[in-house]
């Protein structure tokens, strides 16, 4: 596995960050790293995610990847901005490729076996496992991974602290993303402070689900 990619899978939890206004980046990756959990993933659904992604990374402490990238564009957006993984809702062999170019691991969405299968063939070993909740959760995964034994997963959507051990009791399951750690109204908002808490939340959770 990817060195980057063995980082997600030690910390097991990703944070799935949306940013309405880039000046808010710092202050969430404060209360990240302040509820021990220095990672997150910056979605690309606002026109802030390039500036907060390069406002985190010039930080240097927190691990921050770009999400829903769509496009090779995006993924030279997401690059340069300082994006060091990227996450795709799909399975696309051009973003897939320009993101290999950059030698920037890249997490692509894959929720069936044909999905799985143009992962691998695009050399690829993790995937993320998009929308979890109503793609058949845990159990889905479970399934898929009896044929591709060397595939790692990354589920998100609908995943939260009532069904995440679910998900961090299989072997096969690398890290789960989620929002509920970083709500994006609180962020707005800067309650910045119940970030944190449910940063610790989270963290003290998986920990003691950890195997």
């Amino acid at each position: 596995m990817n060195d980057i990619l063995s980082q997600l899978a030690a910390h097991r939890l990703v944070p799935v960050v949306v940013l309405d206004d880039a000046r808010d980046a710092g202050p969430l990756a404060g209360a990240l790293v302040g509820g021990g959990l220095p990672v997150a993933e910056v979605t690309f659904r606002t026109a802030a995610a390039a500036d907060a992604i390069r406002a985190i990374a010039d930080r240097g402490d927190v691990l921050v990847g770009a999400g829903t990238i769509v496009t090779a564009a995006q993924v030279d957006q997401a690059v340069a901005a300082g994006a060091r993984y990227l996450v795709s809702p799909g399975t696309s062999r051009a973003v897939v490729e320009r993101a290999q170019e950059h030698d920037v691991p890249v997490l692509p969405g894959a929720v069936t076996a044909s999905e799985v299968q143009a992962a691998l063939g695009l050399g690829l070993d993790t995937v993320k496992f998009f929308p979890a909740g109503t793609s058949g959760g845990s159990a889905a995964i479970a399934a898929l991974a009896a044929p591709f034994g060397g595939v790692r997963f990354v589920p998100t959507g609908g995943v939260g602290p009532g069904n995440l051990d679910e998900y961090l009791a299989l072997p096969c399951v690398a890290a789960v993303g989620g929002s509920w750690m970083v709500p994006r109204d609180r962020v707005r908002d800067g309650d910045l402070a119940g970030v944190r808490s449910l940063v610790a939340d989270a963290v003290a959770l998986a920990t003691r689900l950890r195997p």
